[in-house]
C-alpha cells in the first residue's frame, strides 16, 4: 500500500485529494504547515510527498531542502498556476515534478503513479552492476552514488539521470530523450526540467560544474556522460 503525505494549508483542497487517493487504496497522512509536513517526513517514508509552495510555518521551497538532507523520498510540487518562477524553483531545491493548480486529481494520480512506478521496478540490466569511471562510482544494486568513496545523496531523478548516462557512455540524449526516458512518455513538463535537474547533478558529482569532467553537454543535440 502506497504511502503518501499530503500537504497544503487549504483544508478543502487537502480533503479532496485524500479522499481521491485512498479511493485507489492508498494511505494517507495530511500536514496544513510546513514545520508539521518536515516532523511527518523525518518519521515516515512516504512513496511520495503533494507539497504546496506557499505554507504558513514554513514555505514549500523550504520543506523541500530541509526534506532532501535526511531523504530522498520523491516530491511533488503544487505551484501557483503561471508562476514559473515558483516551477523552477521546486526543481531547484530538490523536487521530482511539479503539478500547476487548480490541477485535474487525474493528472495528480498519473504523476504519482509514474513517480512509484519508476522508483520501484528498476531496470533489471543494471541491477547488481557497479559500474567506475575515475572518482565516480555508481552501484546498481543499492541505488548509490559514490565520489572519491564518499557517498553522494542524489535525488530519485537526478539519479536515474546519471544511471542513464553512465549506462551508455558517450552516446548524446536530447532533453526531449531524457524527459521521455526519465520522466515518462506522457510527462507534459518541458525541457527546463532536464536542464534543472542536470545543473543540479553536476553541483553534486563535478569538482568544477562550469567545467564539468562527467556530464557534457553537445552544444545543440543534448548531454553525454564522458567516459575518457
Amino acid at each position: 500500500m502506497a504511502k503518501v503525505l499530503v500537504v497544503d494549508d487549504e483544508k478543502m483542497i487537502v480533503k479532496g485529494i485524500r479522499f481521491s487517493l485512498e479511493q485507489d487504496g492508498m494511505q494517507v497522512d495530511c500536514a496544513y504547515d510546513g514545520g508539521e509536513a518536515l516532523e511527518m517526513a523525518r518519521k515516515t517514508e512516504y512513496d511520495v510527498i503533494l507539497l504546496d509552495v506557499m505554507l504558513p510555518v514554513m514555505d514549500g521551497l523550504q520543506v523541500c531542502s530541509r526534506i532532501r538532507e535526511f531523504s530522498n523520498m520523491p516530491i511533488i510540487m503544487l505551484t501557483a498556476r503561471g508562476e514559473d518562477a515558483d516551477k523552477i524553483l521546486g526543481l531547484e531545491y530538490g523536487a521530482d515534478d511539479y503539478i500547476t493548480k487548480p490541477f485535474n486529481i487525474l493528472e495528480v494520480k498519473a504523476r504519482m503513479r509514474a513517480i512509484m512506478r519508476r522508483n520501484t521496478t528498476p531496470d533489471t540490466a543494471h541491477k547488481n552492476r557497479v559500474l567506475q569511471y575515475g572518482r565516480l562510482r555508481i552501484d546498481g544494486e543499492n541505488h548509490q552514488v559514490y565520489l572519491s568513496n564518499e557517498r553522494i545523496r542524489l535525488t530519485s531523478k537526478e539519479y536515474e539521470i546519471l544511471d542513464l548516462l553512465m549506462h551508455n557512455p558517450d552516446k548524446v540524449y536530447s532533453r526531449e530523450e531524457l524527459l521521455e526516458l526519465v520522466w515518462g512518455k506522457d510527462y507534459p513538463g518541458d525541457a527546463r526540467t532536464v536542464d534543472v535537474h542536470i545543473r543540479r547533478l553536476r553541483e553534486k558529482i563535478e569538482e568544477n560544474p562550469g567545467v564539468p569532467d562527467f556530464v557534457l553537454t553537445k552544444w545543440g543535440e543534448g548531454y553525454y556522460f564522458n567516459a575518457h
